[in-house]
């Protein structure tokens, strides 16, 4: 399960709520990597309020994010 943070109404990482720790938005890192291609299986990603986000609004936050 993930959590989007947000800083000044910008989405600027992620959190791995199971171990928590904050992942950034960074291609070369493996758990952005791992991010990516859970949520896209469909692991639960939160908004920064808590509310789970649909598949479609997953898809379309990963496509604004940067891709290795």
């Amino acid at each position: 399960m993930y959590k989007q943070n947000e800083y000044q109404g910008k989405i600027v990482s992620v959190t791995n709520l199971e171990i928590n720790i904050s992942i950034p938005f960074d291609p070369a890192n493996s758990d952005f990597q791992t991010f990516k291609r859970e949520v896209s299986e469909g692991f639960e990603l939160q908004d920064p309020d808590g509310n789970v986000m649909t598949q479609e609004q997953v898809d379309e936050f990963l496509r604004t994010i940067p891709s290795a």
